[in-house]
């Protein structure tokens, strides 16, 4: 092996679920307490904190939006990185701020692994946490927490990143994940060939093998095992959000959870004395975009992002799919994992199974960490098992972002290089989109929709349609009529003709 081969050597999670509220553990405290875990897992212990020299922390939910609501009014770290190194005894050259996105921690691994393989690190930590059960609970409660935090030192902030949605798509209920997947799920449906009441089955048939795995996962917020009857199945407590999803089928990101990794070259891992029994190593990676916004995606039932990406990661591993033992599919909603293993040639029902957690609404939805979680549950798995293969796929914004990583204990030969994946999004930019108009009058048919509630009533429908003398497409709201929010769940919209009107920059398509 090359000596500035990167490998991951320590993995660690941290789940608080039984809690008093006056005990409740900030965001980076939480961050902190998985970072002990894995510094634990290294087998090398203070030794590996006094050789951090970059620390990078996923951003937390409560930093990732410019709408005041959704702040929490406790205070923030200033510094997230440094407020980790300064509760673990670090005091690294480098702290990074990551920006939004659930791409993001297998993102970071693979500019990490670059960077290493460069020289320019040595020994990094990768953590990311949600507390936003103990915040949620604290403002319910009138309980008034104390997270406010300043260290000094350098910090580069990443910031939010690219908007992933236009002011006309938000004026019409895209850009809210709740509201935004099922746009695609329905759309999938109808491409499959299925009924309603067959396609709400598959989907609990799917999330029911996610609930057993998240039932067994002591690191699980949730972790409740359901049926697939009792997935798909609308009852009080199992309420519509946004058709076609029940709650039970929704990320869940109420949640304190944290996960880190800490990585470094096999040379340094030597210095360091961590057995090479704990050594795991990134054999591929891939990391690609779709067209941003969602009015401008080819269609809602592929994602030629995952596909390229993805496949960008087995041509460096020099594998294939059949070669893969351990799955950990991005399951925000049932779509997203739909979606990638259609773009993977993958069957949903693979013995392998397809996650390695439990999933985002069972085994718990820590905003843009999540998989980080899914890496550091592989790596346990990978060590015992020291010939197989584990791929991550992690998915940001609205099937926006995608990462892919493809791991295993086999080392690897030669120097670690990976494509730029500035070189291959191309593909994807120049890929031919429908024309898109904003405001839209005369007679269409509707592409793919949804219904949206709120505490459990119908509140508003979307649709992406088809203008039928020019075939432009279309967003527009229905009219506010609860016969006709039924009538859309209850029976194939896709295809249905009607009209479309814009006023005062709102559309509205009245159904035939």
């Amino acid at each position: 092996m090359d000596d500035y081969t990167p490998v991951l050597i320590g993995g660690g999670q941290y789940t608080q679920r039984e809690y008093s509220i006056e005990n409740a553990v900030s965001p980076m405290g939480v961050a902190a307490e998985a970072s002990k875990q894995a510094i634990l897992d290294t087998g090398a212990g203070e030794e590996i904190v006094r050789n951090i020299d970059t620390i990078v922390s996923i951003r937390i939910f409560p930093d990732s939006f410019n709408r005041p609501r959704l702040q929490v009014p406790f205070g923030r770290a200033e510094n997230p990185p440094r407020a980790v190194a300064s509760r673990i005894g670090a005091n690294p050259i480098t702290a990074i701020y990551g920006n939004v996105g659930g791409n993001t921690p297998q993102k970071y691994i693979n500019e990490m692994a670059e960077r290493i393989s460069n020289k320019d690190v040595e020994l990094v930590l990768l953590a990311g946490s949600e507390a936003i059960n103990a915040a949620q609970r604290a403002m319910r409660d009138k309980v008034s927490l104390d997270w406010q935090e300043e260290h000094e030192g350098s910090l580069e902030d990443r910031g939010l990143g690219e908007t992933l949605y236009t002011s006309h798509e938000f004026a019409h209920g895209i850009g809210v994940p709740i509201q935004t997947y099922p746009l695609f799920e329905n759309a999938l449906r109808y491409k499959r060939g299925l009924s309603i009441e067959k396609h709400m089955l598959s989907m609990g048939k799917l999330f029911e093998n996610f609930s057993k795995t998240a039932a067994s996962n002591p690191y699980s917020f949730y972790g409740t095992e359901r049926s697939a009857l009792e997935l798909s199945t609308v009852t009080d407590e199992n309420r519509w959000i946004s058709f076609p999803y029940p709650k039970w089928m929704n990320a869940r990101d109420s949640v304190n959870q944290g996960a880190a990794v800490l990585m470094t070259s096999v040379k340094k891992a030597r210095a360091l004395g961590v057995d090479p029994a704990k050594w795991v190593f990134l054999h591929g990676c891939g990391e690609a975009n779709e067209k941003i916004n969602v009015t401008e995606r080819i269609n809602y039932y592929s994602s030629p992002a995952i596909r390229i990406n993805a496949q960008k990661a087995f041509d460096m591993a020099g594998i294939k799919l059949e070669d893969i033992s351990y799955f950990d599919f991005y399951s925000c909603f049932p779509s997203a994992v739909q979606i990638a293993c259609e773009e993977l040639g993958l069957d949903q029902d693979d013995l392998r199974g397809l996650t390695v957690t439990g999933g985002l609404p069972f085994f718990g939805g820590p905003g843009n960490n999540y998989s980080m979680h899914a890496i550091a549950s592989m790596l346990p798995k990978l060590r015992k098992n020291t010939n197989h293969f584990g791929l991550v796929t992690a998915n940001g914004g609205y099937l926006s972002k995608h990462a892919t990583g493809i791991y295993s204990a086999v080392p690897i030969e030669g120097k670690w290089e990976r494509e730029p994946p500035s070189s291959y999004q191309s593909e994807i930019d120049q890929m031919t989109s429908p024309s898109f108009i904003e405001e839209p009058n005369g007679e269409g048919t509707v592409e793919t929709y949804t219904v949206c509630y709120k505490k459990g009533v119908p509140e508003r429908a979307i649709i992406i349609g088809r203008l039928r003398n020019s075939d432009q497409r279309f967003l527009a709201n229905t009219p506010t009529d609860p016969g006709l929010f039924m009538e859309m769940i209850n029976n194939e919209q896709i295809g249905r003709r009607g009209s479309v009107r814009s006023s005062d920059g709102i559309n509205v398509f009245t159904p035939l």
